[in-house]
């Protein structure tokens, strides 16, 4: 009788130490990341979709909103690495045949990462008004910025809790729900900023005219259309992991809900790196944004135009990365070393193989991606240049892309933190800085291939040694 080859059935293989064909592996490892590359994938279309309904207030409001942009990508950093700390515990609890101790883990997130969000909240509230001079934008926009971000701000603690779920279910195989409520929150985000940014007005639809009903908010419509959107995929995550999660429904048994020092020692030492790295990385992107700007408003365009049509090959590596970090720490938390490692090198090596593929596209139709985003010939053109230097560098960039998961995994996080910030720091800013000035943006965009080689080419290195495979994070 043929064996099931669904993702619980092969999850179970790793933790009872049966073993695994490549085939199986290879199986497993597709239906863990498909569900988080459709999430990526929408993820990315509301944000193409937002920022055209946000264009559409004009461009003083489309500023203010995008001032914002990477303060809150560092926020958003910040808590995920956070959470992180306690799904990684989760995964190799789970691993270990452990479920109870691994509810225990998701009751102590839940109250933790909940009282940290009020502190971030509290935190972004107060930094929302003087933010915006900070960050040096003009006096007439800097009233809507803050009221975008402050905003947003007021609805952190409600979106831990979708950080919260996502992570725990994804760490104990789940990809799917997580994946399928972000989706929902892609769609409800459109839906509420369509009819809270705009005022009632008139459409015409198939040649009929209709009155469609709107608030008329503007960027405060923005700001509660996608926090409304967080808070209702919130109480739904919240929901299922509780409820109906198969392993870690809290319903199972009774537990503490008591912060416990232990939990959150062994969580701090996962995701302080993580978030120390991404702190870093966010202030390396505004010091590159500083190195552009000086070029002009057509280098600016393509750069930011650029980096969007980028991300577009890249989210298959997201997609296999959550999936390599759920392998590798359920694995090793079964002591199945050897299978770790192999898992490990079969997402690495389907990542670099799949986004090589997504590279060749994008070289061939780096014109048409640019044009889609902007009518100016010299900015597209521009910006297919770089683009298609970038394309060289996108199977090491894979390379590195899930590595990181692969580390996470495995709670080695400080070892990827060093590699990615002395790649960035020394070798994308000190290129950049040097070739900027013979070569205008060109010269910025293969710093960055070259940055990015490098980091993949020294991760893949570290991903061959095997001190990774001893990091202890369950007793």
């Amino acid at each position: 009788m043929a064996r099931r080859e669904d993702k619980d059935s092969l999850l179970r293989l790793i933790r009872e130490g049966q073993p695994l064909s490549l085939r199986q592996q290879l199986t497993l490892t597709f239906q863990l990341s498909l569900p988080a590359i459709v999430a990526s994938a929408s993820a990315m279309l509301m944000q193409f979709i937002d920022a055209s309904m946000v264009g559409r207030l004009g461009a003083d409001d489309s500023a203010s909103v995008g001032l914002m942009g990477t303060t809150w990508w560092l926020f958003e950093g910040i808590i995920s690495s956070f959470v992180a700390g306690y799904g990684v515990q989760v995964a190799h609890l789970l691993g270990a045949k452990r479920a109870a101790d691994a509810r225990q883990v998701v009751r102590q997130a839940l109250v933790v990462c909940s009282l940290f969000g009020l502190f971030i909240g509290a935190l972004g509230l107060a930094l929302s008004f003087p933010l915006p001079a900070w960050l040096g934008a003009q006096p007439h926009i800097r009233a809507h910025a803050t009221l975008y971000f402050g905003t947003f701000m007021l609805f952190i603690p409600f979106l831990m809790i979708d950080f919260v779920g996502s992570s725990m279910l994804r760490c104990s195989g789940n990809m799917r729900v997580p994946s399928m409520l972000n989706v929902l929150m892609c769609v409800l985000d459109v839906v509420f900023n369509f009819f809270l940014i705009f005022p009632t007005r008139d459409i015409t639809l198939l040649g009929h005219t209709v009155t469609m009903p709107g608030a008329g908010l503007g960027v405060l419509g923005a700001a509660l259309g996608s926090a409304s959107a967080g808070l209702i995929v919130a109480a739904l995550m919240l929901y299922y992991l509780v409820f109906r999660s198969g392993e870690l429904r809290l319903t199972i048994d009774k537990g503490s809900f008591k912060p416990s020092w232990i939990y959150f020692k062994k969580s701090l030492k996962i995701s302080s790196p993580m978030a120390l790295q991404h702190t870093m990385l966010c202030s390396a992107s505004i010091v590159i944004t500083g190195i552009v700007a000086p070029l002009g408003s057509i280098a600016l365009a393509a750069n930011s135009f650029g980096i969007t049509a980028e991300s577009l090959c890249y989210m298959p590596g997201y997609g296999l990365a959550d999936a390599a970090t759920t392998l590798v720490g359920q694995s090793l938390g079964a002591g199945r070393k050897r299978l770790t490692r192999s898992l490990a090198w079969i997402t690495v090596s389907l990542g670099m193989v799949i986004m090589g593929a997504m590279a060749v596209l994008m070289y061939a139709f780096a014109p048409q991606m640019m044009a889609i985003m902007s009518p100016v010939p010299e900015v597209v053109e521009l910006g297919a240049r770089c683009l298609r230097i970038e394309a060289l560098a996108e199977p090491l960039f894979a390379a590195s892309i899930i590595s990181y998961g692969v580390f996470v995994g495995a709670g080695s996080t400080l070892l990827p933190c060093g590699i990615n910030l002395v790649s960035m720091w020394i070798v994308r800013l000190g290129l950049s800085a040097l070739m900027v000035t013979t070569m205008g943006l060109y010269g910025v965009w293969m710093a960055m291939a070259i940055e990015l080689c490098f980091r993949g080419i020294v991760y893949l290195i570290a991903l061959s040694s095997k001190r990774w495979l001893n990091k202890s994070v369950i007793d």
